[in-house]
């Protein structure tokens, strides 16, 4: 197992890279130029131009169905069920065929309505609470993925 992170703006990943640590397992983080940082972690840095969905492409292109993907994209983490291997939002929440379909459908109706200047969503800064909550999930899912 690795942990893959789309890291662009990804905001746990310190924490990431401290509970794969504890368990062992590498990580890769992909980037864009756009988001290059000389603030390197223990971690594989795989950088890419800064195209659209540059960073996604690539990270599939490195998927195993053994990995975890970290990921706020769900369009990506549809991709990665669809591979076969895990993925986790940032916030803590994991990916499932049972929840992705009605996620892409919920964030296209969305997006509709901004478009059409009906809905503007503001979103909360990310936090301490979140954080943890991020990293007790990440931890219980690696601990299941171990045991399978």
């Amino acid at each position: 197992m690795r942990i893959l992170i789309d890291g662009d703006s990804c905001p746990v990943k310190e924490e990431i890279c401290e509970v794969a640590k504890a368990y062992k397992i590498a990580v890769q983080i992909f980037i864009s130029t756009a988001h290059y940082t000389n603030n390197r972690l223990e971690a594989k840095y795989i950088t890419v131009d800064s195209n659209y969905q540059a960073v996604d492409l690539e990270l599939v292109k490195h998927l195993t169905k053994q990995d975890l993907v970290v990921t706020n994209d769900y369009g990506l983490a549809a991709l990665v069920l669809g591979f076969g291997a895990t993925a986790i939002s940032i916030y803590g929440r994991v990916f499932t065929e049972e929840n992705i379909d009605y996620l892409l459908s919920r964030n296209h109706f969305m997006s509709r309505l901004r478009r059409q200047k009906k809905y503007v969503f503001k979103s909360s800064k990310y936090n301490k609470e979140n954080r943890e909550k991020f990293k007790e999930n990440l931890i219980e899912l690696i601990e299941n993925k171990s045991k399978i």
